[in-house]
């Protein structure tokens, strides 16, 4: 079931449903309207499907600010209440770096090299699932 939620009129989050998991592929910027909708938008996915992982894959993200990591640290925090455990992929060198200098440290996150890592983190960590390491 693909999903296709257009955000604050400009912004298009395309939210896809793998099974038991969300993958949300964030590009470009993400607004204060667009980080909002997207929250409810996941947190209402995670019930009505009985989500168990989310990832959301960040490879055409340029730039993480303190908003962004404070929204992906957001969406991490309300999906672990909600009992779905939180991956981000893709993360750029240079946007790691950046996380590091501006002191964020995403509580609740893990992450993976790209989605198809972070898919079998998500796997890995299932009761039941393969208990073997990710590529």
């Amino acid at each position: 079931m693909n999903h296709d939620f257009s955000l604050s009129g400009t912004a298009h989050v395309p939210v896809l449903r793998l099974g038991d998991v969300l993958l949300i592929t964030l590009q470009g910027d993400l607004h204060d309207g667009t980080a909002e909708q997207l929250q409810q938008d996941i947190a209402e996915q995670i019930v009505r499907n009985r989500v168990t992982g989310v990832v959301i894959d960040i490879s055409g993200v340029e730039i993480v600010d303190s908003f962004l990591g404070r929204v992906l640290a957001e969406i991490a925090a309300s999906s672990r209440l909600l009992a779905a455990r939180t991956v981000v992929a893709g993360m750029r060198p240079a946007v790691a770096i950046t996380l590091v200098e501006l002191g964020l440290s995403l509580p609740g996150l893990r992450t993976a090299l790209n989605t198809e890592a972070a898919l079998e983190l998500l796997a890995m960590t299932t009761p039941g699932g393969p208990r073997r390491e990710p590529r």
